[in-house]
Formats: structure tokens, sequence, C-alpha cells
């Protein structure tokens, strides 16, 4: 997957999560599973890129990174 592959895609599940967020009255438990879903999914992403452009300042092949488990990203520390 290409950076602007990534981007596009994090352009798309950014814009589903704002519509969730702000839907009124409050979200339904499948839409707050979705929502949940796509900060993961998100996560992923944004963890993916990084790894992408990383390898490419440090000389090495961007192609070579590849998503993490929602496990290892959803446990990095800030």
């Amino acid at each position: 997957m290409e950076n602007d592959e990534i981007l596009e895609n994090i352009g798309s599940l950014v814009e589903e999560e704002r519509s969730l967020r702000q839907r009124v009255g409050g979200l339904r438990d499948e839409e707050r599973s979705r929502l949940a879903e796509l900060e993961v999914q998100l996560d992923q992403c944004w963890d993916l890129l990084r790894q992408r452009r990383a390898k490419v300042e440090f000389g090495e092949d961007p192609d070579t990174a590849a998503v993490r488990p929602a496990a290892e990203v959803e446990g990095y520390r800030s």
C-alpha cells in the first residue's frame, strides 16, 4: 500500500468517525462498537504511515512495512 492510499484510507475513516460523533441523541451499541473499530483502524493506519516514512528516511524499502496488530498499536504509550 502506497502512502497516498494510506492517507486516502485515513480520510475515509475520519469522515466516518466524524459522522458517527455528530449523531444527535447518542449512539446505538453497534455504532459505539463501530466507532471503537474506527479508532483502532486509524491508529493502525497512522502507525503504518510512520513506519513507511521512517524506512524511507533510513534508506530502507517502505514496502516492507506492515500493519501491526491492534493490541500492539493500541499498547503504545505517549
